[in-house]
């Protein structure tokens, strides 16, 4: 047995307690940049146990949408707004993006917890404007490091700095993150059992740079020499007997590489990178080793999540919460075609995955991650946008192993909590109406498969746009004209109805564009006093940056 495990369990026998169970304790659990199809339960081959679990238990929804990228959707989850009417994306004339700040009305999901009884706490990746505290949590672990997986340093506790010791060693970033989520529900069971609890667990695996346990990347170390067209053959046909999928796997394009180019990185990189998902029969034997190592740090990375996810619930059973707890699990954005050397270099001498590295997935493995989705993290195309998304309550749900295939949106999440916490939103912040959000509550899945009303979904991100209207979806890459897709027999956006269908582009052209409208008027009316970082009105590209 893990001895992290023996000694939860050893140190946890003594405040077993029990919970209230009028309102749900709930655990959003958030991974960072995992392809659709990389847990198990989605025809994934890395082994993750512990959230198929969950799945086998609860729901897996098939058509749940993130915004494309990280900050975007961190924010609308965390608000119930799309990222661009709390200016932390981007729209046309008015800025917004990584360095946007939040009206103040835009409060975030612990604001309207708090005042119900709730403690809310969150452990990991934070990446949305303000401390985190000011935003509503009582405690914080905020991994601001993203560049090393080894170190402590540059990250925060209660927003304030850590100073490692001179001496750190043994440190990894996915253990630590399940370390203080433990840490902080242990206090709970013994200091606040009366009370409900709201736990944000964002970790930053998977995302680059790749760095992973030796013991945990040997468990994949030869398992991805046969390609990425191999293992997207092999996912998917585990989709479709799941019934995840009931369209066709999309076409690899070899033409769309990096969303970004670094000329610079590939040079440091070697002969053994590749930036486009070219035939895995033309890549050099150097090139096919090289790939199939990356991916099995990505699959590494991921299997250690799983890991210390397991490790979460033990302690969420052993203080007998487990039972009233809603855990939710997903993705902020889809697989990652990125490729670029940051931080502390790459020295292609070392060891890969260990600190002296920066490796990124690429476009090859990151199609195959994305499974049976088109393009990656950035696009709107639904390999950016789709997520998985878990859904495990024993107290409040009796299906179990169920699908849902109601299209659903992180803007969701937060009329779903609030709905079972039995919390009304306030209409008025300082006098002002707040804007009406636009997510709705998915209460009504959780007891059947139906499709929850909505007019649209939408999606707009560095001139990546697109909009959903029942299974009909506009999409449109940056320079790129409208394309047209039926999704109910064509996820995979592989039969353009574009030029067959002009007046549908039309009809749906002009709700992408109203909504955008109705957005830039919105942030225009509500920014006018607000005051703005300095330099910057937050253009939000960040080429390169999470």
């Amino acid at each position: 047995m893990n001895l992290r495990l023996l000694a939860l369990l050893l140190s946890t026998l003594v405040v077993t307690s029990s919970f209230a169970a009028s309102k749900p304790n709930v655990v959003f659990i958030l991974a960072d940049d995992l392809g659709y199809s990389d847990l198990g339960c989605y025809g994934g081959d890395i082994a993750t146990p512990n959230l198929d679990s969950l799945a086998k238990n609860g729901l897996r929804f098939t058509q749940f949408y993130n915004t494309a990228r990280c900050w975007p959707t961190r924010g609308a989850l965390m608000t119930g707004y799309y990222a661009q009417q709390i200016h932390r994306d981007a729209l046309p004339g008015v800025g917004g993006g990584g360095q946007g700040v939040r009206q103040q009305w835009a409060r975030l999901l612990p604001d309207f917890l708090k005042p119900a009884g709730y403690r809310c706490y969150h452990s990991g990746k934070w990446h949305i404007d303000g401390k985190v505290l000011d935003g509503g949590f009582d405690r914080s672990l905020d991994m601001k490091n993203q560049g090393n997986f080894f170190t402590s340093a540059g990250n925060s506790i209660d927003d304030v700095a850590v100073k490692p010791p001179a001496d750190e060693n043994g440190y990894y970033a996915t253990i630590a993150t399940a370390d203080h989520a433990i840490e902080c529900l242990k206090d709970h069971a013994a200091n606040f059992k009366d009370r409900p609890f709201f736990h944000y667990i964002p970790f930053i695996a998977p995302h680059f740079p790749l760095h992973a346990l030796p013991e945990d990347i040997a468990k994949y170390r030869d398992k991805y020499l046969a390609g990425w067209e191999a293992m997207r053959a092999a996912r998917f046909a585990k989709q479709k007997e799941m019934g995840i999928t009931n369209t066709t796997l999309s076409a690899l394009e070899r033409e769309v590489g990096p969303p970004y180019a670094f000329p610079d990185a590939m040079e440091k990189l070697g002969s053994g990178e590749v930036n486009r998902p070219l035939p895995w029969s033309e890549l050099t034997e150097e090139q096919r080793r090289f790939q199939a190592t990356k991916m099995a740090i990505h699959a590494a990375m991921v299997d250690r999540m799983d890991q210390e996810i397991g490790i979460i619930i033990t302690q969420l059973k052993a203080m007998n919460a487990f039972e009233n707890t809603l855990i939710f699990f997903a993705s902020d954005n889809g697989a990652s075609a990125e490729i670029m050397v940051r931080n502390g270099g790459h020295d292609p001498k070392a060891e890969p995955g260990s600190t002296a590295t920066y490796l990124c997935l690429g476009p090859g493995f990151s199609s195959a991650c994305n499974t049976p989705h088109r393009r990656h993290k950035t696009w709107v195309h639904e390999g950016g946008i789709s997520t998985p998304l878990i859904a495990h309550w024993p107290a409040g749900m009796s299906a179990k192993n169920e699908l849902r295939h109601t299209p659903a949106h992180v803007i969701d999440i937060v009329p779903t909590v609030l709905e079972l916490a039995g919390i009304q939103k306030p209409t008025e912040w300082k006098g002002e109406p707040i804007p009406p959000a636009p997510g709705k509550s998915l209460v009504p899945a959780f007891a059947k498969d139906e499709t929850i009303a909505r007019d649209s979904l939408w999606w707009l991100h560095e001139d990546n746009r697109a909009v959903r209207v029942g299974d009909f979806k506009l999409v449109a890459a940056k320079g790129d004209p409208w394309e047209l897709y039926d999704l109910k027999t064509d996820r995979a956006e592989q039969h353009n109805l574009a030029a067959q269908m002009p007046e549908k582009v039309k009809e749906l052209e002009q709700v992408w564009q109203k909504q955008t409208d109705d957005f830039t008027a919105l942030v225009k009316k509500t920014l006018a006093n607000q005051p703005q970082p300095k330099g910057g009105k937050g253009k939000g590209k960040g080429k390169g940056k999470k």
